[in-house]
């Protein structure tokens, strides 16, 4: 598989997994730097490329279900520029490793949190099962009396 085979295949990927809200990064920017051997500064760039239509379709979409409130998400939108702004900067005069270091953190962290996040769920709803279980013993016991 060629270079450009992998790219068109991530991208895809990405803009599938983007579209869903997951952030098509987190599976583009690797795929593009191990598999296709991009640098990273240009894989950072595709993906943005690629993030701002994307995001637009998106956006129709999630704003037709009803699922957007812009006004919700203007103090978020003004953050998140700024953000944008001072990354673009910070990436500029950032090495390939640096930035490499900073995303493979993000993304290791962020596995860490979802992890936690669905083990802590997972037991709650353990013990509610497991606490119905008992409360509704306990009525059968008594409606059998």
């Amino acid at each position: 598989m060629t270079p450009q085979h992998v790219i068109i295949i991530a991208s895809a990927l990405g803009g599938l997994i983007g579209g869903m809200g997951m952030g098509g990064g987190t599976l583009l920017i690797p795929l593009l730097t191990l598999a296709a051997g991009l640098e990273q500064h240009l894989a950072q760039a595709i993906n943005l490329i690629a993030f701002v239509p994307l995001s637009v379709v998106a956006l129709v979409i999630h704003k037709k279900n009803g699922y957007v409130s812009f006004k919700k998400a203007a103090p978020i939108a003004v953050v998140a520029l700024v953000g944008a702004v001072a990354g673009s900067f910070g990436a500029k005069y950032a090495g390939g490793y640096v930035l490499r270091s900073c995303f493979g953190a993000f993304l290791t962290a962020l596995g860490v949190y979802q992890a936690v996040k669905a083990i802590v769920e997972i037991v709650k709803r353990h013990k509610e099962k497991k606490l119905n279980t008992v409360c509704h013993s306990k009525r059968s016991e008594e409606s059998a009396m």
